[in-house]
C-alpha cells in the first residue's frame, strides 16, 4: 500500500538499473542474535525486456547480523551527494573511529513518506546533537531533488545527502520492488500517523520525484554506527514503515563512552 499523489504515474519502462552492486551479507551478529536465515537479490526480465530487481530477505525486525563484519568500512568508500552538489564519502560525514552516527535512509526525495520522516528527524535532530551523535540523512535523486525537499519542508541542509544511483542502498541491501512498495501491509503504518503526514506535505511539490523512476520503487532503512562498527540496522518493509526514533536514540544512548 503506497500513498499516492495525484496525476503522479509510474514509468515502467524506466526501471533500469544504471549500475549494479551485490549487497554485503554475512552471517556474523554485532549486538544480538537474528532470526536471519536467507538472503538473495534477484533480477528479472520481462517479455518486453524491461528488468527490475526483487530482493527476497528473511531476516529480524531490527538485527546486524545479515551483514558483513567489515560492512562500515565497504559503506565508508560509497560516494555520495550533499545538496550543493558535491561528492563526498560517507567516511567523511562522521568520526570513524568512535563517532556514533545515525544513518537515516529515506525513500525518493518525491515520496510524501519521505517528507514525514524527514520532518520527524528533524525535529529530533536537537536531542541527537545534544548527545553527540552525528544525523545524516539520504535520499533516492539528485542533489536538486534534495534541494527541494530541504527548501519546502524545510529541513537543515548540512545533513541532508542524495544518492542517485542508489549504490548505498544496494550496499545495504534494502528492498526494493513493485510488492513492496504499493502492496506491503507494513505500509499501512502511515495511516497511524496522518496528521503528521498531513503536516509533512504541506508546501510538498512532485516535482521533488527522481528523474528515473525506478527509484520509486526503493524502500529505505535506519542504521546507527560507532565508528565504523554497526550497531543497529531496520530496513523498512514498505512505504511509510520506518524504525521508530525514540527506539533509535536509545540505541545510541546505551554505545558505552569510549
Amino acid at each position: 500500500m503506497a500513498l499516492i499523489i495525484p496525476h503522479q504515474t509510474l514509468q515502467t519502462t524506466s526501471l533500469r538499473r544504471t549500475t549494479t552492486q551485490a549487497s554485503l551479507v554475512g552471517p556474523k551478529s554485532h549486538l544480538r542474535p537474528s532470526t536471519a536465515t536467507f538472503y538473495q537479490s534477484l533480477k528479472a526480465t520481462s517479455p518486453n525486456g524491461v528488468s527490475s530487481r526483487t530482493s527476497l530477505c528473511v531476516v529480524a525486525r531490527a538485527s546486524t547480523s545479515q551483514f558483513v563484519p567489515n560492512i562500515g568500512h565497504v559503506l565508508g568508500d560509497v560516494t555520495i551527494f550533499n545538496a550543493a552538489g558535491d561528492p563526498v564519502l560517507f567516511k567523511h560525514l562522521w568520526d570513524q573511529d568512535n563517532g556514533i552516527a545515525v544513518v537515516a535512509l529515506l525513500r525518493h526525495f518525491g515520496c510524501p513518506c519521505c517528507w514525514e520522516l524527514a520532518s520527524a528527524l528533524k525535529e529530533s535532530k536537537q536531542r541527537f546533537d545534544a548527545a553527540g551523535v552525528k544525523l545524516v540523512a539520504v535520499g533516492v535523486g539528485t542533489p536538486d531533488k534534495a534541494r527541494i525537499l530541504a527548501e519546502r519542508l524545510p529541513f537543515p541542509v548540512d545533513c541532508l545527502y542524495a544518492d542517485p544511483d542508489r549504490t548505498a542502498y544496494d550496499v545495504l541491501g534494502l528492498y526494493h520492488g513493485f510488492g513492496r512498495t504499493f502492496f506491503n501491509p507494513a505500509s499501512a503504518k502511515v495511516f497511524s500517523r496522518f496528521e503528521a503526514l498531513q503536516k509533512a506535505v504541506k508546501n510538498y511539490t512532485i516535482e521533488a520525484t527522481p528523474d528515473d523512476r525506478s527509484g520509486v520503487l526503493q524502500q529505505g532503512g535506519m542504521f546507527v554506527f560507532k565508528g565504523k562498527e554497526l550497531l543497529y540496522a531496520r530496513k523498512d518493509e514498505g512505504t511509510g514503515d520506518h524504525a521508530p526514533l525514540d527506539d533509535i536514540f536509545d540505541v545510541c544512548c546505551r554505545v558505552p563512552a569510549a
